[in-house]
């Protein structure tokens, strides 16, 4: 059976007030420590991808799909499957 889509706006809407009312601190702290950690699974995905790399260059690997990504986001070349209808 699948969810109803009040059911999932319910859901989604309730998310929302959870996270509103978490302290901005919190949140920017949060933030920065899922960067961390996705960084640092990135960083083993490169090295598992290229196992002769040295550190240097998974952190040159690392960087450049960064800066890959922001030019991306930039020039609005990706848009979220869920917006795509708007």
């Amino acid at each position: 059976m699948e969810p109803t889509q009040e059911l999932i706006d319910t859901i989604y809407i309730e998310k929302v007030r959870r996270a509103r009312k978490i302290p901005m601190g919190l949140r920017a702290t949060m933030g920065i420590q899922m960067f961390e950690e996705l960084a640092e699974f990135t960083k083993s995905m490169i090295r598992h991808q290229n196992p002769s790399a040295e550190e240097a260059e998974v952190e040159q690997i690392f960087r450049a799909r960064l800066k890959k990504l922001k030019a991306i986001r930039e020039h609005g070349l990706y848009v979220r499957a869920d917006s795509a209808s708007d």
